[in-house]
């Protein structure tokens, strides 16, 4: 999995607490930005986290670039909506060497191992021989959740923050919950007040979410 920050508003901080200041102020628009210094827009921001009062944070927005993740991955990523996607498209892309995601525990055990390449390489048999019967489009039926796809994806600061919250969370798939704390990582280096507090809901006033299904060990902030 390779995961990168390839574009975020400019000056991000600046950006929602400019947004949040008209909601208080009776200042013009032109005036939002005078003496909003980046010290004085993390305190406002710190206050809009503990009012819960989120919505300026919609005026930040992050893109990504995402490779070598698997569809199966995918498909539950676009479960979140309030985001954008553009991804490789299996439609108008032929795979000459159709590149698969091995889920850890299939790794880690010889004879799953051993069933998943068999069944891997049946069905790239399958899907080199209906290429050359059948447009890709259709040939891609074939192909399974593993398969390997890159995409772009751009969500604002509220999204992201809910995406934290849930796929941060232990109970998530291994590796959406991979891919979620490699982005965390990467917004919080840009604008760490934003992101302060983003993680699982267990971190915070909220609580874990999963009732009987919780994993009762929620990670450490220092080592996860």
């Amino acid at each position: 999995m390779e995961v990168s920050l390839i574009g975020h508003t400019p000056d991000p901080e600046l950006t929602v607490a400019a947004a949040a200041r008209l909601c208080y102020s009776p200042d013009q628009v032109s005036q939002l930005l005078e003496g909003l210094t980046l010290t004085r827009a993390r305190k406002l921001i710190t206050k809009l986290q503990k009012m819960g009062h989120f919505s300026p944070f919609e005026h930040a927005s992050f893109t990504f670039g995402i490779a070598g993740v698997s569809r199966s991955l995918s498909h539950q990523l676009v479960r979140h909506r309030i985001a954008s996607y553009s991804q490789q498209s299996q439609r108008y892309v032929k795979f000459e060497d159709l590149a698969v995601v091995v889920p850890p525990t299939i790794a880690a055990k010889p004879e799953a191992q051993e069933k998943f390449t068999a069944a891997m390489e049946v069905i790239r048999d399958a899907y080199q021989a209906l290429l050359g019967l059948v447009p890709a489009e259709d040939a891609r039926y074939v192909l399974p959740n593993a398969s390997q796809t890159n995409l772009v994806m751009t969500m604002n600061a509220r999204s992201l923050r809910n995406f934290f919250a849930l796929r941060c969370c232990a109970r998530a798939q291994w590796e959406i919950r991979e891919l979620a704390w490699r982005m965390l990582d990467l917004v919080q280096a840009v604008a760490p007040t934003l992101f302060a507090d983003a993680g699982p809901n267990c971190w915070s006033s909220i609580g874990c979410q999963q009732g009987a299904m919780s994993c009762g060990e929620p990670p450490s902030r220092t080592s996860r």
